[in-house]
C-alpha cells in the first residue's frame, strides 16, 4: 500500500492528527478507526510511510503490547480515548 493511497481521502491536518493520536499512549487504535476509518494495519502503514525509519522503530517498540492501545485489553472503566491534559482543541495551531 503506497503513501498516496493511504492518505488520498485525508487532509494534511487529519493525517497529522492520526500520527499524533498514534503516538499517544492512551488513544486506542479503535478510536482512530472510528474517527478516520483507518484500521490498525493502515495506521501502522501510515506511520511507516510518514516517519523516519528510526522514529517508526521507536513508535513500534512503544506501542507493541501496550494494553492501552487496544480497547479490548483496557481495564474496565477506562472509556475515554485521550488524556484531557494532552488534548489540543482543533484550530489551536492556526
Amino acid at each position: 500500500m503506497n503513501k498516496k493511497a493511504l492518505t488520498s481521502h485525508l487532509e494534511e491536518h487529519e493525517t497529522s492528527r492520526i500520527i499524533e493520536m498514534a503516538w499517544e499512549d492512551r488513544t486506542p487504535f479503535e478510536a482512530i478507526e472510528s474517527l478516520f476509518g483507518l484500521s490498525e494495519k493502515q495506521v501502522i502503514a501510515l506511520m511507516r510511510a510518514r516517519l523516519k525509519p528510526q522514529a517508526f522503530r521507536n513508535w513500534r517498540a512503544r506501542v507493541s503490547g501496550r494494553s492501552t492501545k487496544h480497547k479490548a485489553l483496557r481495564p474496565e472503566g477506562v472509556s475515554r480515548g485521550y488524556c484531557v491534559s494532552q488534548y489540543k482543541p482543533q484550530g489551536a495551531n492556526k
